[in-house]
């Protein structure tokens, strides 16, 4: 899936919202989709967040209601229930929202020069939205060092608080992001998806209650027919043939 608005670094707009999540449902529903690769067009911008111009035209959500309908609310939880795992590919920086969203997705492939940041300090606002995300993946000191300051940080460091999973020369960026997504694509898809859908489940839950939930995925997981293909082919020694059942 590739953001396509290179004249406004790609940010996000209602339209966009609404063709993303329009790929997401397609993507989940599609058996053929084994893993979403999210990139933005271009190496300028990922994505550079909320488009401002539409924001300052339509005004802010003025209710919890319509703060629920707005586009980013409906983006970010959209992640959860997208049933596939989701590789970020950045070429270009991410900020604002940008940051938001590349965090929302399961692994972040960077190339070396991307940048990274939460500005909207800078124009008498905070990463509200996108913060539920980011402090999911960063440590508080870390957290407040982006919101603070607005100041942009390398892929490397973002590496270093937990935002990025890989940063390589951005020759090396296509094929990277190819070969962690084949290394994924041929691992069960049912496992995979059971497995996601259990992470976020989870999520927040006291030990105890995760700990029971996830034996009883476990359970249930064991008793798929990919399960059992993947056991019998370690058992002989030959790559396992899944079939997603």
């Amino acid at each position: 899936m590739t953001l396509n608005r290179p004249d406004a670094r790609n940010s996000l707009n209602d339209a966009m919202v609404d063709e993303l999540l329009d790929a997401f449902a397609r993507a989940r529903d599609d058996d053929e989709v084994r893993v979403v690769v999210l990139t933005g067009v271009g190496d300028r911008a990922f994505c550079a967040g909320a488009d401002l111009g539409g924001l300052a035209a339509s005004g802010v959500a003025a209710t919890r209601e319509e703060l629920r309908a707005s586009a980013p609310f409906r983006l970010f939880t959209a992640f959860p229930a997208l049933g596939k795992p989701v590789i970020a590919r950045l070429a270009g920086h991410a900020v604002a929202g940008g940051l938001g969203l590349a965090a929302a997705c399961d692994l972040v492939v960077a190339a070396d020069d991307v940048k990274l940041a939460t500005p909207e300090v800078n124009v008498g606002l905070w990463p509200m939205m996108i913060m539920a995300i980011i402090n999911r993946n960063v440590a508080p000191k870390q957290a407040f060092r982006l919101y603070y300051t607005g100041e942009r940080i390398s892929a490397a460091e973002g590496r270093e608080i937990g935002l990025v999973t890989d940063v390589v020369p951005r020759a090396e960026l296509d094929a990277r992001v190819d070969a962690l997504a084949r290394t994924i694509a041929a691992k069960s898809p049912i496992g995979l998806r059971r497995g996601r859908d259990a992470f976020f489940a989870v999520e927040g839950c006291p030990l105890d209650d995760a700990v029971e939930y996830l034996l009883g995925e476990l359970v249930q997981l064991a008793a798929t027919e990919d399960a059992k293909e993947g056991i019998t082919a370690f058992l002989e020694k030959r790559p396992p043939h899944y079939q997603g059942r």
